[in-house]
């Protein structure tokens, strides 16, 4: 029996002007579960991503979270509710260590002058290890000196470490190498397989179905499908992308 989601959406809207961005999209998340979100350029994948951080609040529809009603009108809120996101850039700090990027705003204080550093350090360690991470030689490397995939494990142990209950990641695979994405991969099944739920992005057809047990496609800013990635193909997803029926046409009547 599936879980109840922790993250359930219902006819969520976006307008920016005269566009709509999003139009009455459902949209869940369920607890050990990786929920892979695809779609063409303009889709509206990153709307309805940045409505969940609370980036862009949803003009209409609602949010649902562990089974309550509520209001998301920051990334403050979201973070609040356990829901973590991994942008593609990262959004880590090359002139810093891995201890300090992974404690960025959230450092343990020992005194009003000083930081409890052993205390940042070893909860670093310990959440690196619990996620198997076992390609950073040291968590007193300089962020500059890791590699793609390395920038990429810090960044997601940074979002998980923080009590997170629904981590989102954003294009994890872009731009590595091969050896780098299989690890990528396997992290995200790891995060998965610790309870968590997650939603993944990406344009990349075989990481989706590598990883992935559902995907929702977006097609001009509405949900046009939801498939069990073991019960569907590659073509039937791109067909979805591409073709899948939509209510309305937007700046068409």
């Amino acid at each position: 029996m599936a879980e109840a989601p922790i993250l359930q959406l219902t006819g969520v809207s976006k307008h920016f002007g005269a566009v709509q961005a999003l139009r009455e999209v459902d949209f869940h998340a369920e607890p050990g579960t990786v929920m892979a979100l695809v779609g063409d350029n303009g889709a509206g994948k990153s709307t309805l991503i940045k409505g969940i951080a609370g980036i862009y609040p949803f003009d209409e529809g609602e949010i649902a979270f562990e089974g309550k009603k509520v209001n998301i009108h920051g990334p403050k809120d979201a973070a609040d509710l356990g829901i973590e996101i991994v942008y593609q850039d990262l959004a880590l700090a090359d002139n810093l260590d891995v201890v300090a990027n992974m404690f960025l705003g959230r450092e343990y204080i020992q005194s009003p002058w000083r930081l409890d550093e052993p205390a940042m350090e070893k909860a670093a360690i310990e959440t690196l290890d619990s996620l198997s991470v076992t390609t950073v030689r040291s968590v007193r490397q300089k962020v500059a000196e890791l590699s793609g995939g390395q920038r990429q494990a810090i960044a997601v142990a940074k979002a998980v470490m923080w009590n997170s209950k629904l981590v989102i990641l954003d294009e994890p695979t872009a731009a590595l190498g091969v050896a780098q994405t299989r690890q990528v991969l396997d992290l995200v099944r790891r995060l998965a397989d610790k309870g968590l739920a997650v939603i993944i992005i990406s344009h990349n057809m075989h990481d989706i179905f590598e990883v992935s047990d559902k995907i929702t496609v977006l097609r001009l800013g509405q949900n046009v499908a939801e498939l069990v990635a073991a019960e569907t193909t590659q073509q039937e997803v791109v067909h979805a992308i591409t073709a899948g029926k939509v209510v309305t046409v937007p700046g068409m009547q």
